[in-house]
C-alpha cells in the first residue's frame, strides 16, 4: 500500500481550488479532509441559512476535487464517529491516516486558528494567498503608524496591484475616492433587476434538510434559501451583477428601499468569502467594464474600494490587533442587545425592514447594517460582545475577521478610533435622506422629543452629550458638537429626558 504522504485540510470558508494548501497535491499520495462539525455551527447561533450555505458548498467542492482525481475524505454532521470538533477531527484522522505531513491554510477566525495550532500536532502552515495582503505586509505598513487609516492602505493597495491607475502611476479620474458620487437615494420610478435565483439541486436539498432537523431553534428561516453552492453558479450570480447591477451600483450603493433587499448590489459577499470567487478576478471584471465604457468611473471605484480597500484592511486590522481587539469598549457600554433584533417586532419601520430582510435572507448591505441596525445599536449603548454576535450569527456573510472590525470598529467604535476615525452615529433624518422608510412608519421623523417621534433623533442627541468627553476632541465631530451647542438648555435638556425615556424601555425589555 501506498504510504500516506500529505494530508490536507479544507475549512467551510477555503472552497478555493487555488487554496495554497491545495498545491502540488500527488493525487496518489495525498488526500484532502473536510469537516462538518457541531461547535463551528453552533459556537454563535448562525443563522440557518449560512450553515447550509456553508454546508452545501463543501459537499459540492468535495466532489468537484474528487471528480478531478483527489482523493477526498468527507465528513459529515451526523456521522456518527464525528467528534464535532476540527482540531479533535484532525487528530483523528492523523491516527487513521498516518500522514507524514499536514498542510493547513490560514483560517478566517482566531479561535479556531489558535484552537488547530494548539491541538498538539506537527502542522505546516500556508498563507492564504486569496488576499492581495498578507498578514505580514499588513503589519508592516501599520508598523509606523499611530493611527491606522483605510484610505491610506486603499492607495497603497492600488499601486501594488496597478488598478484603476494611469500610465503614471496617478488615479484614473484624478482622484482615489469618488465616495461623494455614491450617495444617493433611489429616485422614484427606479427598479432594481430582479435577483438572480439558484435553486437547491439535490445535494442541496438535502443539507436544508439536515440543518432544519439540527439547527430548528437558530433565528431565521431555510424557506428562501437560493445561494450560489458552486464555483460555477457563483460566477453566473457575479455575470448577472456585472450586466445588471454594476451600472448603477456606484450611484446608489447607500440607498435603501422598502421591501427592496438587494436593490443593485451584487450579493457575492458570501460566496467570495467562502472561497467560490477570487478577488483579483472581481477587480480585473470591473475595471474591463469601466475601460470598455459600460460603466461610470464611480461605480468602479466604489465597488473595487469595497473589495480591496475596506475588505482587505478590516482583515489587517483583525489579525493585527486580535485577541486583544475583540475586548474593546471605548464608550463602557452594559446595555443587553434587544430582543426585537432577533424577531424583527418593532414599530420602527428601517429597523423592521433591516431586521426581518436579515432574518428572512441572511443579507442586508452595508448602509443597512452600519446606518439602521447598527447606529440603533451604537446610539443605546449596547455592549459590543451582544451586537458583535448578533452580526456573526445573522448574516450569510460574516466570518469574524471581517465582521468584528466592522462591527465592533467601524459600527460600536469600540476600539476607540483606531479602525477608523470616528463614530458613524446619525439621527433620523440621514435615514430619511437615504429611504422611504420614514414614510409608512409609525414614529415622526420630524420630531424629536415627543412620544411619536423617531427614537434615532432623541437617542443620537443623547449619545453626543452622554460622550462629549471623549469625542468633542474629535477632529471630525467638530461640527456636530457646535450643532448641539446652539440648542437652547431647554432643547438639550427635553432631548436628554426622551433618550433617558427610550433607554429605561430598552432595560426594561421594551420594544419601541
Amino acid at each position: 500500500m501506498t504510504a500516506h504522504r500529505r494530508l490536507c485540510l479544507v475549512l467551510g470558508d477555503q472552497l478555493s481550488f487555488d487554496l495554497a494548501s491545495l498545491q502540488g497535491l500527488d493525487k496518489e499520495r495525498d488526500s484532502v479532509l473536510l469537516v462538518e462539525v457541531m461547535e463551528e455551527a453552533r459556537h454563535v447561533p448562525h443563522h440557518p441559512q449560512k450553515i447550509a450555505l456553508v454546508f452545501s458548498a463543501m459537499r459540492h467542492f468535495a466532489e468537484a476535487l474528487r471528480q478531478a482525481g483527489t482523493q477526498v475524505h468527507y465528513v459529515t454532521l451526523d456521522d456518527p464517529q464525528n467528534t464535532g470538533s476540527v482540531p479533535s477531527e484532525l487528530r483523528r484522522w492523523q491516527s487513521l491516516l498516518q500522514p507524514d505531513e499536514l498542510h493547513i491554510t490560514e483560517c478566517g477566525d482566531w479561535r479556531l486558528e489558535q484552537s488547530i495550532r494548539t491541538c498538539g500536532l506537527a502542522i505546516e502552515w500556508h498563507r492564504d494567498s486569496r488576499f492581495l495582503c498578507s498578514r505580514a505586509e499588513f503589519a508592516d505598513w501599520a508598523a509606523d503608524k499611530k493611527q491606522l487609516r483605510m484610505e491610506f492602505f486603499y492607495r497603497e493597495m492600488r499601486r501594488k496591484n496597478r488598478i484603476l491607475l494611469n500610465g503614471d502611476g496617478s488615479p484614473v479620474g484624478g482622484a482615489w475616492n469618488f465616495d461623494a458620487d455614491n450617495r444617493k437615494p433611489l429616485p422614484k420610478g427606479v427598479r432594481p433587476p430582479a435577483p438572480a435565483r439558484f435553486p437547491p439541486d439535490t445535494l442541496t436539498q438535502e443539507v436544508l434538510a439536515l440543518v432544519a432537523e439540527h439547527f430548528s431553534s437558530h433565528y431565521g428561516t431555510l424557506a428562501n434559501f437560493d445561494y450560489p453552492v458552486t464555483h460555477a453558479d457563483a460566477q453566473a450570480l457575479w455575470d448577472y451583477f456585472l450586466d445588471w447591477g454594476l451600472a448603477a451600483f456606484g450611484d446608489y450603493q447607500d440607498a435603501m428601499a422598502s421591501d427592496e433587499p438587494f436593490l443593485f448590489h451584487a450579493r457575492i459577499s458570501a460566496a467570495l468569502n467562502i472561497g467560490l470567487l477570487d478577488v483579483r478576478q472581481l477587480c480585473s471584471d470591473v475595471e474591463a467594464a469601466y475601460w470598455s465604457g459600460n460603466i461610470a468611473l464611480n461605480a468602479a471605484e466604489g465597488f473595487i474600494r469595497q473589495l480591496i480597500g475596506w475588505r482587505e484592511y478590516v482583515r489587517g486590522v483583525y489579525w493585527l490587533r486580535m485577541p486583544d481587539y475583540a475586548d474593546g469598549n471605548a464608550f463602557g457600554n452594559t446595555r443587553s442587545l434587544p430582543e426585537f433584533y432577533w424577531t424583527g417586532a418593532t414599530r420602527m419601520n428601517c429597523m423592521r425592514q433591516a431586521i426581518n430582510q436579515s432574518l428572512e435572507h441572511a443579507y442586508a448591505h452595508h448602509i443597512q447594517r452600519l446606518m439602521v441596525t447598527g447606529n440603533f445599536a451604537l446610539l443605546a449603548g449596547i455592549a459590543p460582545p451582544q451586537i458583535c454576535e448578533w452580526y456573526l450569527a445573522i448574516y450569510m456573510d460574516a466570518f469574524e475577521w471581517v465582521e468584528l472590525p466592522n462591527t465592533l470598529g467601524m459600527v460600536m467604535h469600540a476600539d476607540g478610533g483606531y479602525l477608523g476615525s470616528k463614530p458613524y452615529c446619525a439621527s433620523g433624518q440621514y435615514i430619511k435622506r437615504m429611504s422611504d422608510y420614514c414614510r409608512t412608519c409609525a414614529y415622526k421623523v420630524s420630531e424629536s422629543t415627543t412620544e411619536d417621534a423617531c427614537p434615532f433623533n432623541a437617542l443620537y442627541w443623547h449619545f453626543l452629550m452622554r460622550h462629549a468627553d471623549l469625542l468633542r476632541g474629535n477632529h471630525r465631530m467638530g461640527m456636530v458638537y457646535k450643532n448641539l451647542d446652539r440648542l437652547t438648555e431647554t432643547k438639550q435638556q427635553a432631548l436628554w429626558q426622551r433618550g433617558q425615556s427610550l433607554l429605561a424601555r430598552l432595560d426594561e425589555g421594551e420594544s419601541f
